[in-house]
């Protein structure tokens, strides 16, 4: 593409408020001073393909640069973002190109999440080699929807790009929105909430409304049929969110766009990782490690004990830091590498940090049983053991409490001793551990399960229990059935963890039918799960001489 060149305002220096705000982040991010000044040029025009002109703001540091910075998303740069994104990396050094997604703060064209983000950021780099300030290299960087823009950008690497930096990013949205093979009701239909209300509130509104989302969210999320849950709450204007939950052939021409697992083929420079055990994408980011590093790419994985917007809030120090690292040895070739080793995560339990070459580390396996009075042992249970059963009824789901959610209100680590004692669950708990147990890797779960009904849905956690009785997750697992699957051994692949039970506590498996509204409800019939509003409850039995739970255990 031959760009046309628009016409741009010269930088202008960063006002005395913003630059207390520059200053402020760095200080809250705990980052050494400033190396440069910054000046800023609004509303700067990106031609594209098709004739829309997309818009960024530009960052620039006074004086010598080391490199450029693209971040691209959809979310606009207010005052909060521009200090984090434009002004924090410009004060040391570097230009800063924060470009907003077409449809969104100005950009034209229509917003449709994720479906032109490739031809998109190919556009964008094409304008870039044209500015006179790009001195020929530059590495993107950014989290969550902007770093899925980093992945579009990989689908045909540019040659001028020197490394990425992707935040709790996913590559693969159809996975994302479908993991387990149902749709996640919480997180998409959360999202096109906050997506579509986001430009008619000043800031601190928006964000007033973002910490009520879950009270006004409610209501849609027990919307049935589900295909419609987003028309009240999103005012009709979630365009792409029926699609979402009705389109169930993740091979359909709706994901094409969406699905980037060619760039993970693709990519040539040095990517570093970061995310967060409790983050909705955490395993698509693992996912991308795991596949990199068997390319043998110069990547780099951090997992820390953190949610998707923890990961920007708790984790902003440590994920800033690092970021800056990995752009000084690979963009701006200040010096050699500083991080230890290429795998770093945060041992919950242990509340500490660990080095590691690779991930997943070398383990041994530690087996547990279900077995009668609700016990979870290392024997298997006696070969007359009457299995045990509970009742799951999509009109009165069993809940969500916590998990990896995009709304902080339910989601990371939370007590969830309530699903214990619930009628349409069951659970088994060990005895109190002798010594400390540590689990890194991830757990497997075998059921021996039957059902009356073949439309049904299994969620499986592993908790820890202090000695009080509380009761907190640890790793989750869920699955659809396939209905034609009939009884047998179900296989459940926990989340992948590093966690450290501790001496004197218990570790409880839960089993249940559901989690509503983090996934959608399974209503139990053979009818269109997008547009039926029928519903029909599943008796369930669990035969414990089948069933076991294997931890992956170091040390």
């Amino acid at each position: 593409m031959s760009t046309t060149v628009l016409p741009t305002s010269a930088p202008k220096p960063r006002k005395r408020g913003q630059r207390a705000l520059d200053a402020a982040v760095r200080r809250f991010l705990k980052l050494p001073s400033a190396t440069s000044h910054v000046a800023v040029s609004h509303d700067v025009p990106i031609p594209t393909r098709d004739g829309a002109v997309l818009l960024a703001d530009h960052f620039a540091p006074v004086g010598e640069a080391v490199g450029t910075v693209l971040v691209r998303g959809p979310y606009g740069f207010n005052s909060l973002n521009a200090p984090l994104y434009g002004g924090l990396f410009a004060s040391y050094g570097y230009h800063v190109v924060l470009a907003r997604c077409r449809g969104t703060f100005g950009s034209g064209g229509d917003f449709e999440p994720m479906v032109r983000e490739s031809e998109d950021a190919a556009d964008t780099v094409a304008w870039l080699r044209d500015q006179p300030w790009f001195g020929g290299r530059f590495a993107t960087f950014g989290a969550s929807y902007m770093g899925f823009t980093q992945w579009a950008l990989l689908m045909d690497p540019p040659p001028e790009l020197a490394a990425a930096v992707i935040q709790v990013g996913p590559h693969d949205f159809s996975q994302a929105a479908y993991s387990g093979g149902a749709f996640n009701l919480n997180d998409f239909l959360g999202w096109s909430d906050v997506v579509t209300h986001q430009e008619q509130d000043s800031f601190l509104r928006s964000q007033l409304r973002m910490a009520r989302s879950a009270r006004r969210q409610a209501g849609a999320m027990s919307t049935l049929p589900v295909a419609a849950g987003s028309d009240g709450l999103c005012d009709g204007r979630a365009t792409w969110y029926r699609g979402w939950a009705s389109q169930r052939d993740l091979g359909d021409p709706l994901w094409s766009a969406m699905r980037l697992q060619a760039a993970l083929d693709r990519v040539t420079v040095p990517v570093l990782l970061q995310t967060g055990w409790q983050d909705l994408f955490f395993p698509q980011t693992l996912a991308q490690y795991e596949h990199l590093h068997r390319r043998g790419l110069d990547v780099a994985l951090t997992v820390g004990p953190w949610t998707h917007l923890g990961s920007l809030t708790a984790g902003g120090s440590r994920l800033v830091s690092e970021a800056l690292d990995w752009l000084s040895e690979h963009l701006a070739g200040a010096g050699p590498r500083r991080r230890p080793a290429p795998v770093r995560v945060f041992v919950t339990g242990a509340k500490e940090w660990r080095d590691l070459a690779s991930w997943p580390p070398a383990t041994t396996e530690r087996v547990l049983h279900l077995q009668p009075d609700a016990v979870l042992g290392d024997q298997p249970a006696p070969a007359d053991s009457a299995p045990v059963a509970f009742t799951y009824d999509p009109a009165d789901p069993t809940p969500t409490v916590g998990g990896r959610l995009l709304a902080p209100s339910f989601g990371g680590y939370k007590d969830d001793s309530v699903l214990a004692t619930r009628a349409d669950t069951v659970s088994f708990t060990s005895e109190p551990l002798d010594e400390p147990l540590e689990v890194i890797g991830v757990p497997v779960v075998e059921l021996a399960h039957a059902s009356d009904n073949p439309h049904v849905d299994l969620f499986v956690r592993l908790s820890e229990v202090t000695a009080h009785g509380r009761s907190r997750n640890v790793s989750d697992g869920f699955l659809r059935l396939d209905p034609a699957g009939g009884d047998g051994v179900v296989r459940l692949d926990l989340d992948a963890v590093a966690h450290r039970f501790a001496a004197g506590h218990r570790l409880r498996l839960l089993i249940a039918g559901g989690s509503f509204p983090r996934w959608e409800r399974n209503l139990g019939t053979d009818e269109d799960p997008a547009t039926s509003t029928a519903m029909r409850a599943s008796h369930r039995t669990i035969d414990l001489t089948r069933s076991r739970v294997t931890l992956p255990v170091r040390g």
